[in-house]
């Protein structure tokens, strides 16, 4: 297949923006980051646990949003790599635990190796052929967690020690959050430099338009199968990250509600912004926390999911561009 071609001016593929305009769209995350850092030793412990819930969930779900707001790829079946780098750092860790690194490199490499085999097959269909592709997938992947020994079946299995490395040991439960936090900026910073680069730019030509991508010689099929294993890896990087907070992994985090849940989160914040996938996993997380607490919320509490529905609903009727439109309007540089 021939090599990529210089593109027209009406394909989203201008060159990469200055770095001032990096730097100024990447202000704002760094900013909360630094908050987090210097607030992480005065947080209580519940306050902590769910930060660090929140950031883990917000890796997920910026890993989706690079398929779905970056590439134009609906996919119901994302969990399945989330769960995958859980149970990989359960397995590879044993009863004596085991290297951070090490088990870190298992858990996104399943994750990748797997989405390199789903998105292989799956690619080559198209809409909603796509969607029903990538949960039968999951649901596949689910089910031998399930229904087999390989990961305690339906119970799940635990994880007796932590991760560490030298100084670094996820048992500690700041040093959890300061690595939590580090992966979420990492993640964060990968996707926006993917975003502005010629790969990136690709990808945005590829949501576009991909039979005129195709027409002027990009194999677009490769793009969108990179695009899948990197959303892949960074999902096992949750993954890993969930199994070393709770300690605990079971096939729900397989599940397809979870692979729909991420996806909620990333409509709610907005899609095609990388802000709104972090912004949407904050208000999706309070909203189930606060609606799910009796203390807050009464006897509704016990229908939690009827009430989070409903508010849901409530936000893409009133917020069609999510929570990034609501920023926008209060401030115009607020464009990610």
């Amino acid at each position: 297949m021939s090599g990529a071609a210089p593109m027209t001016s009406s394909l989203p593929l201008a060159p990469a923006a200055p770095a001032a305009r990096l730097s100024r769209g990447l202000l704002a995350p760094a900013l909360a980051v630094a908050v987090l850092a210097v607030a992480a030793p005065f947080l209580g412990g519940y306050a902590s646990d769910l930060v660090v819930k929140v950031m883990i969930l917000a890796i997920f779900a910026l890993s989706l949003e690079l398929l779905v707001g970056m590439t134009g790829l609906v996919s119901l079946g994302h969990a399945a790599f989330y769960g995958i780098g859980a149970y990989a750092t359960v397995l590879g860790s044993g009863a004596e635990g085991g290297n951070l690194l090490a088990l870190l490199v298992l858990a996104m490499g399943s994750a990748a190796l797997y989405a390199l085999v789903v998105g292989a097959l799956s690619l080559r269909t198209r809409g909603v052929y796509f969607i029903m592709v990538t949960l039968a997938f999951a649901q596949m992947a689910f089910f031998v967690f399930h229904d087999t020994k390989v990961g305690g079946g339906s119970d799940g299995i635990y994880l007796y020690v932590r991760p560490s490395i030298g100084p670094v040991d996820l048992e500690n439960r700041l040093v959890l959050f300061y690595v939590v936090l580090a992966a979420l900026a990492g993640t964060y910073g990968l996707l926006a430099l993917i975003r502005r680069s010629r790969f990136g730019a690709a990808l945005a030509g590829i949501r576009v338009s991909e039979q005129r991508m195709r027409a002027v010689g990009f194999p677009t099929y490769f793009y969108k199968l990179a695009a899948f294993v990197i959303a892949g890896a960074l999902a096992g990087l949750a993954g890993f990250l969930v199994a070393s907070r709770d300690g605990v992994v079971n096939p729900e985090l397989l599940s397809w509600h979870n692979s729909g849940e991420v996806l909620l989160m990333i409509i709610l914040g907005g899609l095609g912004h990388l802000r709104g996938a972090v912004l949407g996993t904050v208000a999706f997380t309070l909203l189930k926390e606060l609606l799910s607490t009796h203390a807050l919320v009464g006897p509704l509490a016990d229908h939690w999911q009827l009430s989070l529905g409903l508010v849901i609903i409530g936000f893409v009727a009133w917020l069609p561009r999510g929570l990034v439109g609501l920023v926008q309007r209060l401030s115009p540089e607020g464009s990610r």
